[in-house]
């Protein structure tokens, strides 16, 4: 079997002082990638800042003879989304992988929840997201050649006590998807991934359970890593896609939609809709779009062409 290396590959990990984010990076410069740590070591909300976590994260790298530098510019800012690039240019002269894994979180309580709180979730995780890649971009475009992993989570499915965050990552995942058509051209991959360890978000999401499973090894953030750097590989091969990864189990996320039903004629009424709702809703022979809007839009001629014959 082959083992996957990044000898001479120059990566940015967003987020990588602590937890997820660390274990990126510690698997990545132990298979010979240059890492650039960064992270400003905010409190989960986003308040507070304290460089000692990525500090440590780096002096652990380098200690073990990996190359890596600490950066602590804020990505949520295009000023510090440039720098983070920067960074890695000014040092190794190249940029090759993004993992854009910073991310903040609060539970809130709709409809308490505020529009500062909002815009605050979309900042760090759309916006960080958005500069870092476009801050890369350029160079990767020049090179022919880059891997981007955005970080989604299954709160963009819907959870009652993450408003904010889980539309915060569905606005990542549609971002990134979008994104990978852009850089097929170039040979850019971007893909998403949705982590399952036991981080600081997770702990507040568990509460006063978090205490229960904090020692599970399942849970360990080293299970989430091989996927990320397979995303980040040459060798990766997916673009455009949703991969959840965590506690020793690996799946894709996918997007489908049913054949549902095609009224005979263009006299359609709410009544039709409604008497035929268990056709529209049944998932028997579901499709996957997780393509483009055009293979969305095939699939659904396909399906039509087939029902009129």
């Amino acid at each position: 079997m082959q083992t996957l290396n990044f000898d001479n590959q120059v990566a940015v990990v967003t987020g990588a002082g602590r937890g997820i984010g660390r274990a990126y990076a510690e698997l990545l410069a132990s298979r010979g990638a240059r890492v650039i740590v960064n992270d400003r070591g905010v409190d989960i909300d986003g308040g507070g800042v304290d460089s000692r976590p990525a500090e440590l994260a780096v002096e652990s790298l380098t200690s073990r003879g990996y190359a890596a530098l600490l950066d602590t510019n804020d990505i949520s800012t295009t000023k510090g989304a440039n720098a983070v690039i920067d960074c890695a240019i000014s040092a190794f002269g190249r940029i090759d992988i993004v993992i854009n894994n910073a991310g903040i979180y609060t539970m809130d309580d709709f409809p308490d929840l505020d529009l500062d709180m909002m815009k605050r979730h979309f900042d760090v995780h759309i916006g960080g997201s958005f500069n870092v890649a476009k801050a890369a971009w350029p160079h990767m475009v020049d090179r022919r050649y880059g891997r981007i992993v955005m970080t989604t989570s299954t709160g963009a499915l819907g959870a009652a006590n993450m408003v904010a965050y889980g539309a915060a990552k569905a606005g990542v995942l549609g971002m990134g998807r979008a994104l990978a058509h852009v850089g097929e051209q170039h040979r850019i991959k971007v893909n998403m991934i949705a982590p399952q360890a036991m981080s600081r978000m997770m702990a507040a999401g568990f509460g006063e359970h978090a205490a229960a499973i904090a020692d599970d090894p399942k849970r360990n953030p080293d299970l989430v890593a091989p996927m990320a750097v397979v995303l980040c590989h040459e060798q990766c091969p997916s673009t455009g896609a949703t991969y959840l990864s965590g506690m020793r189990r690996n799946a894709a996320i996918y997007t489908s939609e049913t054949p549902g039903y095609i009224h005979p004629n263009l006299s359609l009424t709410p009544e039709d809709v409604l008497n035929n709702w268990d056709q529209i809703i049944d998932d028997s022979e579901a499709i996957n779009v997780g393509g483009t809007m055009a293979e969305a839009a095939y699939h659904a001629t396909l399906i039509e062409n087939s029902v009129s014959r």
